[in-house]
């Protein structure tokens, strides 16, 4: 057999032996699907209602379960939030938001949580379930 040749036969089983290995490691196939996430809950809202016209205000949002990086939802747009406490969130309306008469939908989301290393996990967002703020 000529150098050529055995070289590219070396490299030919050293091709096999790598895509063996890999395969065998099984490293696709054990990734781990993330878990439910702590579901936060609304309890009350403070203020609950605001006058329409009525200027800038901060809204309260108390409940359990809150996250860190919870994030108030008004009619389902993710808002500046700041955090309180795991029972207690609070975000700025701006007066353009109670501007004229309605109902608005606030709920709030614990947002997933990606999983660490090769095998994935970690949890999924999870939103709470919707207070009606009124505008009057």
């Amino acid at each position: 057999m000529k150098t050529s040749q055995t070289l590219q036969a070396v490299k030919a089983a050293m091709l096999v032996t790598l895509t063996a290995l890999w395969l065998a490691c099984g490293y696709s196939s054990k990734t781990t699907p993330p878990v439910a996430g702590a579901v936060p809950t609304i309890a009350a809202l403070s203020p609950s209602s605001m006058a329409a016209g009525s200027p800038a205000f901060t809204l309260t949002v108390n409940g359990t379960n809150f996250n860190s990086n919870a994030m108030v939802n008004w009619n389902g747009a993710a808002q500046t939030t700041t955090f309180v406490s795991a029972n207690q969130v609070t975000m700025a309306v701006p007066a353009a938001a109670v501007a004229s008469s309605g109902t608005v939908a606030v709920t709030v989301t614990n947002p997933a949580v990606p999983g660490g290393g090769i095998y994935g996990g970690g949890t999924m967002a999870e939103t709470s379930n919707p207070m009606t703020f009124t505008v009057k």
